[in-house]
């Protein structure tokens, strides 16, 4: 059994999905796990390869654990040799851990321990490890590897793009903690919950705004993406969610010439999303990853 998962970058409707607002999210295809299981007649195993593949070492077990612990499946009757090539970052937004649910969901699913309608709602169980309660949107996006427009517990329809921004996610240099993000959100919704609701709602308009954008190729689509970055972008100063390192990350690429920058995942660290008018300078193209397949 083999199967490739790709990382994940949200264009808009960061933490707002979490109370049910839509979402946008890409796959990032230069960014993957690849999961391969050969039987054996020996006790289970694992390997791990690729530039973020020691980070799953511990993980990999936990998750194979709830996994089995979910489907009534004994540890001990696993027979085989897992190998695990990774190249998403942990812990910095891009989705390592809701690839790595769904691989493994995507292996129960080949024991026949999981249908194909059951596995989108068990890998979110299984990202829970991770997240406390997740949205479902990394996972989604990760069973589809197609860009989504995502609703929690609603709406998942794939997004049709009419033209090719030059965009990017490029790392800010530090590590966000999901947790610590959402808990920083849900407290500003609790000392202030007209202001909260207000910026949940903006975040809902930046998602329209950039839907509409992509659906079609004329004159002014660049710029209303442009827009829609940027109301998304403002949502997390409001949320206080843009110091250290990833502020002058974004701050930097503006200098180089992005029109539009924003966080992709949680804030505080991770990637930054960047749009671009013209192709970016070439000695920032180590730096860049394309959103583009």
């Amino acid at each position: 059994m083999e199967t490739t998962v790709f990382g994940k970058a949200i264009l808009a409707g960061e933490h707002a999905v979490i109370r049910g607002y839509p979402a946008i999210v890409f796959p990032v295809p230069a960014r993957s796990l690849k999961l391969r299981y050969t039987e054996t007649p020996e006790a289970a195993s694992a390997s791990f390869s690729g530039k973020h593949g020691d980070e799953l070492k511990l993980l990999f077990w936990g998750v194979i654990e709830r996994a089995c612990e979910m489907t009534g499946l004994k540890r001990d009757s696993i027979k085989g040799h897992f190998e695990i090539e990774n190249t998403i970052p942990v812990g910095a937004g891009m989705g390592a851990s809701g690839a790595l649910s769904v691989a493994v969901g995507r292996w129960f699913e080949s024991r026949g321990q999981v249908s194909k309608n059951e596995l989108h709602e068990f890998c979110r169980q299984l990202e829970n490890l991770f997240h406390g309660e997740s949205s479902g949107l990394d996972v989604a996006v990760a069973v589809a590897g197609q860009a989504l427009k995502f609703v929690r517990g609603g709406e998942r329809s794939l997004v049709t793009i009419a033209w090719k921004p030059q965009w990017f996610v490029s790392y800010s240099g530090q590590r966000g903690i999901t947790s610590e993000c959402v808990a920083r959100v849900k407290k500003l919704h609790e000392r202030d919950p007209d202001l909260g609701r207000r910026i949940d709602e903006q975040m809902r308009d930046a998602v329209m705004i950039a839907e509409s954008a992509l659906m079609k190729e004329t004159d002014s689509s660049f710029g209303e993406l442009a827009r829609a970055i940027e109301l998304a972008c403002s949502c997390f100063v409001q949320w206080d969610l843009v110091n250290g390192e990833i502020g002058t990350h974004m701050q930097m690429l503006r200098s180089r010439g992005a029109v539009a920058v924003k966080p992709t995942g949680s804030g505080e660290g991770g990637f930054v999303l960047s749009l671009w008018k013209t192709a970016p300078p070439a000695d920032l193209m180590d730096q860049l990853i394309s959103l583009n397949p």
